[in-house]
Parts: C-alpha cells; structure tokens; sequence
C-alpha cells in the first residue's frame, strides 16, 4: 500500500514540523506571549478563538497542536507551555500528578461524541451496534485511528471496538496516526476507506460523511480538561478566562463541541 505509506509519512512530517515550528518560536517572544498546547482535534475552533481573542486586544497566543500523549510528555519534559489542553482526563491527571499544573485552575472544558467516518461526502449511513459488518466494509481498506494504545480519540476508538466485540475483527486492518487529525486526513484523501475521529473532527473536512455514532456507552465520557501548567505566565490567566466566556463558547458549540464549563 505505497500510497497510504506515503500520505501517512507526508502527514506525520507535517504535524511533527508544526509542532516543532511552534516550540521553537516561543523562547524569544516568551514574556509576551501567552503558549497552549492543545489536542489536535481542537485546532479549527482554537484558530478562531485564538484570532478573535488578538483582536479583541486580549494579547497573542501560540497554539502547538499534536496528540495529547505527546504534548504531555513534552510538558513533562519542559517544554515552555502555559496552558494545556488535553482530549483526555488521564494525561491531564499525570501532570497532575507531577505537580506541572496549578490544579485549581484545572476545569473539564468541553465534552464530544466519537464517530465513523467514511470517504465522500454522501456515503450512507450505518448502524453502529455489535452487528456491523465492519471488517467486512472495509475489505482490502484500512481503519484510520489515532495511536490506539496513547491519543485519546485512538484509546476511545479501540475501547468502543472493543466493547461492541469488533475489535479482534479490524485490529489488523487499522491504520494509526500520531493525531486525529492526520487519521482524518487519511479517510479525506481516500487512502483509508473509514476512520474513527471526534464529530468535531468531522466538521473540519468536506470530504468525509459521518456513517454513524458509537453508543455512548461503548467508552469513557469524552473530556477535554484545560488548565494552567505550574509555570504559566500572568498573561495565561485571562486567556484561560476567554476559553470559558461566551465568545469561545459559541465557537465551540459551531464546531461541534459540547461546552461543559459553566
């Protein structure tokens, strides 16, 4: 499958040089800038807020955007980030853990539901239950999935397989990716027939149908908690406050998010 090898190389080399680009442009413009790092599965209601925040006079903000499992790890590791954003209450709970968040800023931001993608924008939809055939739709295809055992949407998607007893079924034939993103890209470009993402996700690619909605019960409650790193700069503290406003909140709920923070 050299075609599908070379988009997923192309697309792990783009978020790996995005992310690197935003790391490396924060240490000189430090002290006026405000630094999130945030799952990549927030990035187009992020961009707009982040936008509309600048020109309101609320200051700048650098978004570096990746799996939460990386960005976490990074965190760990030093990297100078202000605010962290993750898809997943356990990576947050390990910073917290590691005493690099202020945990009283800490608040479960936004909720999302997990969906099935299909190639096209009019493919039909299905019935998302232990009966679906989905091995057998994707034939000689692939399963597009973020990593399945470390980014939320991916450890979402296995535990949902898993849980409706498909799992076993597909294992072999799932692609992953560092991000969900790069696994929406992969079911946008026709190189994976079907994917499994965030209806958030969905919404930022013309070139996908959502075929249908996994039970919420098949997994965890999706939660994107935000909150401020042990280090954050004063400057953080009002965007952490425009994140839970009203202006932020409608771009959310555009982007299919549901808003949890009062």
């Amino acid at each position: 499958m050299p075609s599908l090898r070379k988009t997923l190389a192309a697309a792990c080399t783009v978020a790996v040089l995005t992310l690197t680009a935003g790391l490396g442009a924060v240490p000189a413009a430090r002290a006026a800038e405000t630094t999130v790092f945030a799952a990549a599965s927030l990035k187009t209601a992020l961009d707009e807020i982040t936008a509309a925040y600048a020109a309101g006079g609320g200051g700048k903000v650098t978004v570096s955007y990746g799996g939460s499992s990386t960005l976490a790890k990074q965190i760990e590791q030093g990297a100078p980030a202000d605010i962290f954003i993750s898809a997943s209450v356990d990576w947050m709970d390990t910073l917290a853990e590691g005493k690099l968040i202020r945990p009283d800023s800490r608040v479960d931001l936004l909720g999302n539901t997990l969906v099935l993608v299909a190639h096209g924008a009019d493919a039909p939809k299905l019935e998302i239950s232990g009966q679906l055939d989905l091995a057998g739709l994707l034939g000689d295809g692939r399963l597009a999935m973020a990593l399945v055992d470390s980014v939320p949407a991916g450890v979402y998607g296995k535990a949902a397989l898993t849980s409706l007893g498909l799992w076993p079924s597909v294992e072999a034939k799932v692609v992953q990716s560092n991000n969900v993103r790069i696994a929406l890209s992969l079911v946008a470009s026709g190189d994976a027939p079907f994917g499994i993402v965030y209806a958030s996700d969905a919404r930022a690619e013309s070139n996908v149908s959502v075929v249908g909605t996994f039970p919420a019960g098949s997994h965890a409650p999706i939660v994107f908690p935000a909150a401020l790193t042990a280090d954050a700069k004063p400057e953080a503290e009002a965007f952490l406050a425009f994140l839970l406003g009203a202006s932020a909140r409608a771009a959310f709920e555009r982007q299919g998010f549901q808003v949890l923070a009062n």
